[in-house]
């Protein structure tokens, strides 16, 4: 294969990462067990740049599980681009690096866009810029992500509107068993109209 053998374990690693089931070990021998049907990845030098950059930036401003999510994206595109787009990936010219600290999350975020993405009502435990704690009920609609926080776009149960909630002030959160569905994506699509478009509000 003209290639060391070290660099065919690295590739049955990358391959093993995209989801390819192959059985066996170093010095013993490998075999595809199944095929999981994992065609050749065709982009444009841009796109996978844009790939690349895309991928790093969660990488540098997501909580841990979306961090994560993003390096096994990597791998697996890396794993199924050809060999001459690969030094692309491996060499990408952009690069994303955020060097402020992001003010403390005490949430998961990982609670909230399981929520969203079930339409559940959250319960939080609010504090304003000015200091004043509120109890909400909330339908959340989107996780932004501004330069130096996070932001809860959601619908405001007490307010009966679209509010901003940064996560670090969000005290504590609680999923409840009130279902919104299936309002979620009309409400995201006008509640995000409204953020671009504010005079129209």
């Amino acid at each position: 294969m003209s290639v060391s053998e070290r660099t065919i374990y690295r590739d049955i690693d990358a391959l093993r990462s995209a989801g390819a089931v192959i059985d066996g070990e170093a010095g013993f021998g490998y075999t595809l067990t199944e095929d999981p049907a994992l065609p050749p990845q065709m982009f444009s030098h841009a796109e996978i740049e844009a790939l690349v950059l895309g991928l790093r930036e969660v990488r540098e401003i997501a909580d841990p599980e979306l961090a994560q999510a993003a390096e096994s994206a990597l791998a697996k595109l890396r794993a199924t681009l050809p060999d001459r787009l690969k030094s692309r990936l491996e060499h990408a010219v952009l690069y994303a690096k955020r060097f402020h600290n992001r003010p403390e999350i005490r949430v998961d975020p990982a609670q909230i866009r399981t929520a969203a993405w079930d339409e559940i009502a959250l319960d939080i435990a609010y504090t304003d810029q000015h200091g004043a704690a509120t109890m909400r009920r909330v339908y959340p609609l989107s996780i932004i992500f501004f330069d130096e926080t996070l932001v809860l776009l959601a619908w405001c149960c007490l307010r009966q509107a679209d509010r901003l909630f940064r996560l670090d002030r969000i005290q504590s959160l609680v999923t409840t068993t009130e279902s919104f569905r299936p309002k979620r994506v009309a409400m995201l699509r006008d509640a995000i109209e409204r953020i671009n478009n504010p005079a129209k509000s």
